[in-house]
């Protein structure tokens, strides 16, 4: 049951992705809903199976976008890589982890991403996708990250329950 429950949380997150959050967008930036909830769900001290759940995100974000389907994939191992790394560093302070995961985990998709777009032959000049592309999507990113830091520790809460010890 707490392994299943990554493959209809994940493809309902990756409709919403691209029929709902990719309206929201802001000059040519929109949120990365996976990469929140792959933060999160890395973040929660409890969750054992985080790197599964980047597997699955990244294959499913792959599948429908427009990129090579390893770069997503490559790029949410690397965002969840850094959350366990904070989670272990900076465990008294869950929140700023997670504004930090999405700092540097937006920021290395953008690169992953604008490498691949520069090796197919389409460059894009780098202080244009900087400023249309990647200042708004890590604005947008962290507007969205609260809730979704808070409805996956809900959610890890429901699945890992604190043992009691009598």
């Amino acid at each position: 049951m707490k392994n299943l429950i990554a493959f209809p949380i994940l493809v309902l997150v990756v409709i919403l992705q691209s029929s709902v959050v990719s309206r929201i967008a802001l000059l040519s930036g929109y949120a990365d809903l996976m990469l929140l909830i792959l933060a999160a769900w890395a973040l929660q001290e409890q969750v054992r199976t985080a790197w599964h759940w980047a597997a699955l995100g990244g294959i499913l974000v792959g599948f429908i976008s427009g990129l090579s389907w390893f770069i997503p994939l490559i790029g949410y191992f690397l965002t969840v890589a850094l959350a366990q790394l904070f989670q272990r560093r900076v465990w008294q302070a869950p929140l700023l982890a997670m504004f930090a995961v999405i700092f540097l985990g937006t920021l290395c998709m953008h690169v992953l991403s604008l490498v691949a777009l520069s090796l197919s032959g389409n460059p894009l000049p780098l202080g244009e996708a900087l400023g249309l592309v990647t200042m708004p999507c890590l604005l947008l990113n962290f507007l969205f990250a609260a809730p979704i830091y808070v409805l996956m520790k809900d959610l890890a809460g429901w699945l890992y329950p604190l043992e009691v010890v009598v």
